[in-house]
Formats: structure tokens, C-alpha cells, sequence
């Protein structure tokens, strides 16, 4: 079960404002972290806590082929991001760093900055704590959470989970 404080954006955040492109010398989480989203919300790094929810429009993650925006995304503590749709590449490299993601237009649509939402990553079930709405989101299948819990997918490979 994931639990936190929602920061919401739009539409067609791409990977240069995850994670600007001045930054992309490193693939340390932590230093990512502190140049995340800093184009459209400067207080970011400094605001979001572990274990905090990323909320985005349609098409999360546009652009460049990085696999820098999900670990800056992973490296601010972000548990989950839920969007109306990704792109299909940081979808991927989400999955293979081991950030946990969701697509469910509706909870988008009926979630704000600040809310607490309650993610159960087993069912896909999606509850806005704040407002007591909740919303079923299609859920990974168990490999898939596999390689997620075990951090990414080299990680789930190297323990073993596909046998």
C-alpha cells in the first residue's frame, strides 16, 4: 500500500522538464533529485517528501529517451505516478528503474495538489483519502510487480525473480 501527498501536473511533461538536460552528466539518484521538475515547480525538491504521489496529464514523460527523469523522479522519495497516459518510453525505463506507475484518467481528473491518496498497487485501487473517491486502475501482473519490488529490472534479475 502506498500513502501520500499528491503534487499534480499537466500535460506533456517531458523528460528535459523531469529532469533538465544540464544535468544529465550523473545517474546518482540524489543529485538528480534535486533538479527535479525544477522548470515548473522550483519548490519541488525542497516540498516532496518519501513516500509523496506524483499526479500528471496525458502523455508523462515525453521527449528524450532517459532513463534520468524516472530515477530523479524515484530519488525525491516519489513512491507512484499516476497519469491519464505515458509516453511510451519513460514507461519502460520507469518499470525498468523500479518506480511504481499508473495510468487512470479519472483519478487524474478527480485528484488536486495536496490531496492524500492511497495507491493499493496489488488491486490498482486508487482512493483519494482527502475526498473519499476512489477509482480501479488496470494493476501490473505479479512479474512486473517482481521487478518493481525488487527495485528495477537488473535487480529482479540478479535475485533470481523470473525462475
Amino acid at each position: 500500500m502506498i500513502k501520500g501527498k499528491v503534487f499534480k501536473f499537466g500535460n506533456d511533461i517531458d523528460t528535459d522538464i523531469i529532469v533538465p538536460a544540464t544535468y544529465l552528466s550523473t545517474f546518482d539518484p540524489k543529485e538528480l533529485a534535486k533538479h527535479c521538475m525544477e522548470y515548473t515547480n522550483p519548490e519541488f525538491y525542497g516540498e516532496v517528501k518519501e513516500g509523496d504521489i506524483i499526479v500528471a496529464g496525458k502523455n508523462f514523460g515525453c521527449g528524450s529517451s532517459r532513463e534520468h527523469a524516472p530515477i530523479a523522479i524515484k530519488g525525491c522519495g516519489v513512491s507512484i505516478v499516476i497519469a491519464k497516459s505515458f509516453a511510451r518510453i519513460f514507461y519502460r525505463n520507469a518499470l525498468n528503474i523500479g518506480l511504481y506507475i499508473l495510468e487512470c484518467p479519472d483519478a487524474v481528473d478527480g485528484i488536486n495538489a495536496g490531496d492524500t491518496v492511497e495507491v493499493n498497487v496489488d488491486t490498482g485501487v486508487i482512493t483519494n483519502v482527502t475526498t473519499g473517491k476512489s477509482w480501479q486502475a488496470a494493476p501490473f501482473p505479479g512479474f512486473i510487480q517482481n521487478i518493481i519490488e525488487c527495485g528495477g529490472l537488473i535487480n529482479a534479475i540478479k535475485a533470481d525473480k523470473f525462475n
